[in-house]
């Protein structure tokens, strides 16, 4: 199965049956206290220093997510995306747990972006899939619903197909929609890492769809994060991710 992503001229193929992309994770501002202060400011130079850096390492989508204490993201997400894409050719991902300020970026937007993300809560379904629909976007479909976050993988690929079949019905197509087994960390919850890696063997098995994740996630509170990062995204792969999300600088030695 194929998803297309675009830039402005730039198209990016997901493909399940293809190479690895990595969607640089880097425009983030947790734990990044550079950047929050910068954006405070009204300073793109380091956001644009981090899309080339991580393009330079081998970033193929570029995550956007400029949300912090205080923000007005409605307006800082569109500005950033404006910025990136004067000097950036590559597909954006846009970061945001606010609808408005997805949508607001999807005004101003070229190309075709992805959106991360919509999971299974009847409002954030409601919300957001018309929006992706209206401005031909994809979307990053979370498998977590109205329930909380399920342990039990099979209840994951459920979710996972309630959000393509509504995706489908809002006149979305089902390629357009990437799923995120939901990644947690394994500091609290030690089986939390198999529960991930059996929901990413269901949903490539039995839905063949592309299949995303923060990459580094799981090690949280951990030591040694870099190998125990590299060792969950290589059996990540094996059993069906496509396209993690992720500071390629680490991982583009092993896709």
């Amino acid at each position: 199965m194929e998803t297309i992503l675009k830039g402005r001229y730039k198209e990016v193929v997901i493909d399940t049956d293809g190479p690895v992309i990595i969607i640089g994770e880097s425009i983030n501002p947790t734990r990044r206290k550079k950047l929050v202060s910068t954006l405070q400011e009204g300073n793109f130079e380091y956001v644009l220093e981090l899309a080339e850096s991580q393009i330079k390492a081998g970033a193929d989508v570029l995550d956007v997510n400029v949300g912090f204490p205080g923000v007005d993201d409605e307006k800082l997400l569109p500005e950033t995306v404006r910025k990136l894409q004067e000097k950036f050719d590559v597909p954006l991902c846009l970061d945001s747990p606010n609808p408005k300020a997805i949508e607001a970026a999807l005004k101003v937007a070229e190309g075709k972006c992805l959106i991360n993300s919509v999971n299974g809560e009847e409002a954030s379904m409601k919300a957001l899939l018309p929006v992706a629909k209206e401005y031909g976007a994809a979307i990053i479909g979370l498998c977590m619903d109205d329930e909380g976050i399920t342990n039990d993988p099979e209840k994951r690929l459920a979710i996972a197909e309630k959000l393509i079949e509504r995706a489908v019905k809002t006149g979305i197509k089902a390629e357009d929609v990437i799923i995120d087994p939901l990644a947690m960390a394994v500091s609290a919850d030690q089986k939390a890492c198999l529960v991930t890696l059996e929901t990413i063997r269901l949903v490539h098995r039995k839905l063949g769809h592309n299949i995303t994740q923060g990459a580094s996630n799981i090690s949280f509170g951990l030591p040694d994060r870099e190998s125990l990062n590299a060792a969950y995204m290589a059996l990540s792969i094996y059993n069906g991710l496509t396209c993690p999300i992720a500071n390629p600088e680490k991982i583009t030695a092993m896709v």
